[in-house]
């Protein structure tokens, strides 16, 4: 991994960016490469998407929408073991987001005048769960669950079409979702798929999917340009990224478990990041030499280190952990760990990240599965500006204004006054209409 020593330099929150880069999208070229997959998504029918599926996922579904029996059959032979281990990650999930649901508030704003908000859920969503290198049916339940909890009435499943699974998604997934109580799922991935949400789906007058209002859920380059594309015909919670994970250390932490955190992020994709910010140059060294040699010996060895090779990859050397933890701010990861003396205290300075995992712990690979926190969060320093998937993701909060006529007239000629500032005095009459004589 690359080292950039910032001892003795002080920079501004853009200073440390420019230091820290992500790996290089061209998003630009995704989005020209996409443009006639969504064209031809809108024109077309159910084999429009099949024949996709076969161009992209070599293999072509029996249909577009994965059979109940299908459904049924994969929780059937899903590994008993497993399927514990899910129900139990649902249960904490649940557990976490319940907590995030939103109540009815109502502002007396004068005698007779009154601003109620309610929040409500959309009408139905569109929930992406990616399957290319790994199978995610984490991703389900992350997706799934608090869309279920916010009360979205109408859900949609979607996940690519395998090969080896004769043209339906990975049975885990299928099994994933029967367990959630979700029976409409689509055997269909990447831009395709965040089109066929976006436009429906009909063979001739009859509807094979309908469109959906929301699309959220991570995915490659692909899908997160469809999202970009598309954004405007429908709501997305982000469009993500690579995946990234950084670690704030000190001289407490231990160098293989810091080295172990960096590579399980790493094992994601070639250009994944993984960034260890610390102020003890014998843990830099240390965790140098403990990356080379885990890496070296785990599974997907090869993807690890072109990934940690790569410039989005850093071990950062600083002057003391108020520095570091200024970095981890300004660089804003997805994942950032703070495995130092008092993670505690030093979480209450952290203002930019996905989610923050305290102490040693309690690991990114934790969040991953089963800690009850949500694992689809913001990715190339979109933490500066947004949140993780959540309860509220699924919410729209309305404003309900109730005003008595008394109300109305106190308040009536200050209203028409200044529509008449913004030279828009029709909004002024729609006030004084009320007020009219012989009324």
């Amino acid at each position: 991994m690359r080292v950039v020593d910032l001892r003795g330099r002080l920079l501004t929150k853009r200073g440390y960016q420019e230091l820290l880069p992500r790996a290089p999208l061209d998003i630009d070229s995704a989005l020209t490469a996409i443009a006639p997959i969504l064209e031809s998504v809108k024109q077309g029918n159910e084999s429009t998407l099949k024949e996709l599926s076969m161009k992209f996922d070599g293999v072509e579904p029996e249909s577009l929408r994965v059979p109940t029996s299908i459904l049924e059959s994969a929780l059937a032979n899903l590994d008993p073991q497993l399927r514990e281990i899910i129900i139990e990650a649902i249960r904490r999930v649940r557990i976490v987001h319940r907590d995030q649901q939103r109540g009815v508030t109502t502002t007396r704003v004068v005698d007779g005048g009154e601003v109620e908000e309610r929040w409500i859920p959309v009408d139905r969503v569109g929930l992406y769960v990616p399957g290319g290198r790994a199978v995610y049916p984490s991703s389900v339940i992350m997706n799934v669950v608090p869309a279920q909890i916010a009360g979205v009435p109408s859900i949609a499943v979607a996940s690519p079409a395998q090969k080896e699974n004769d043209g339906w998604p990975h049975p885990t997934i299928l099994a994933t979702c029967a367990l959630l109580g979700v029976n409409e799922v689509y055997a269909m991935g990447g831009a395709q798929a965040v089109a066929a949400f976006a436009y429906g789906v009909k063979n001739g007058e009859e509807e094979v999917l309908a469109p959906v209002d929301l699309v959220t859920g991570p995915g490659n380059i692909y899908v997160a340009a469809a999202k970009r594309a598309l954004r405007g015909k429908i709501g997305i919670d982000s469009e993500a990224g690579p995946t990234e994970i950084a670690v704030v250390a000190d001289s407490t932490a231990i160098a293989d478990e810091v080295a172990s955190d960096l590579i399980s992020q790493a094992e994601h994709d070639t250009i994944a990041a993984a960034v260890l910010i610390t102020d003890s140059l014998q843990l830099a060294n240390e965790v140098q030499a403990k990356v080379a040699e885990r890496a070296a010996r785990t599974k997907h060895s090869e993807r690890i280190m072109e990934a940690l090779s790569g410039i989005q990859s850093t071990i950062v050397i600083t002057d003391n952990l108020e520095q570091s933890l200024d970095i981890a701010n300004a660089y804003a990861a997805e994942h950032l760990e703070l495995i130092v003396s008092d993670p505690k205290s030093a979480s209450q300075k952290i203002r930019n990240a996905g989610a923050v995992f305290l102490g040693r712990f309690a690991p990114v690979s934790l969040g991953d599965y089963l800690a009850g926190s949500n694992h689809v969060l913001p990715t190339g320093g979109c933490a500066c500006h947004s949140s993780g998937l959540s309860v509220q993701t699924f919410l729209r909060g309305l404003h309900f204004i109730s005003y008595s006529e008394r109300a109305l007239r106190e308040i009536a000629q200050s209203v028409i006054t200044f529509a008449q500032a913004e030279d828009l005095p029709a909004h002024g009459e729609a006030i004084s209409a009320r007020f009219e004589e012989g009324k």
